[in-house]
């Protein structure tokens, strides 16, 4: 995890959006408002975006659509996936040319021929931006791991299409709900080291008990409308 300074980040986001054509953001299916760094919305202004909500197949299938058809009422495409399968990077490509059309259509004006688009991928910590990346690109050229923090410095990444990415650090914003936070911690975004997994744990079979019982009870052979400790136990 990358510790956030809202001046130095603002500004380092704000040049590296010169370089780029669009910005593609990394989101968890499983906890899309909790995964989504609202500074980012200040940050990003203007800028062309589109969303990817990776780890889809492991959110509810219900609530993927709602929140596809909640970005598309914002006039975001967004698109449920699954980084760790293989990706149609044609249809990103021809997402982000539709978003840009304006741009293409004056290049076409100039007798420009330029098919690079330039895409700046951003995300919470361990939202899963360089699988994305490495799957995309066909290759290891960034760093993965299932812990925040791997990706530390900016870095360009050339695919075999014409799309560049150019991945960045994960990000946490400086303050946010308790709700926010449990979920961040669940979907560990947050490092280990500063949590208390006991109680995180209590949190966790509390929220799917009433949310998601008949799962629980599925899942793990538990009475759902037990205390969360006797669950543990």
């Amino acid at each position: 995890m990358v510790p956030w300074s809202y001046e130095k980040d603002q500004g380092r986001y704000r040049k590296n959006l010169k370089l780029v054509d669009i910005v593609l953001e990394i989101i968890d299916a499983r906890i899309p408002g909790s995964s989504r760094n609202p500074m980012l919305d200040d940050i990003l202004a203007d800028k062309s975006r589109m969303i990817i909500m990776n780890k889809s197949n492991l959110a509810d299938p219900k609530e993927n659509q709602k929140w596809i058809n909640k970005f598309k009422n914002n006039e975001i495409v967004a698109l449920p996936m699954n980084s760790k399968e293989r990706i149609n990077v044609g249809k990103i490509y021809d997402i982000a040319r539709d978003i840009l059309a304006d741009k293409f259509k004056k290049h076409e004006e100039k007798d420009i021929d330029n098919p690079i688009i330039r895409m700046m991928i951003v995300g919470e910590p361990n939202s899963g931006k360089s699988t994305f990346i490495n799957n995309v690109a066909q290759r290891k050229g960034a760093r993965v791991g299932n812990r925040p923090g791997v990706s530390q410095t900016k870095q360009w990444i050339k695919t075999n299409s014409n799309l560049q990415l150019l991945d960045t650090p994960g990000v946490l914003w400086p303050k946010f709900d308790d709700r926010t936070g449990l979920h961040l911690s669940y979907t560990n975004a947050i490092k280990d080291e500063i949590l208390n997994i006991e109680d995180l744990t209590l949190y966790f079979i509390r929220e799917l008990a009433e949310e998601y019982p008949e799962n629980l009870k599925e899942r793990y052979g538990v009475d759902s409308n037990a205390e969360a400790v006797n669950i543990i136990l």
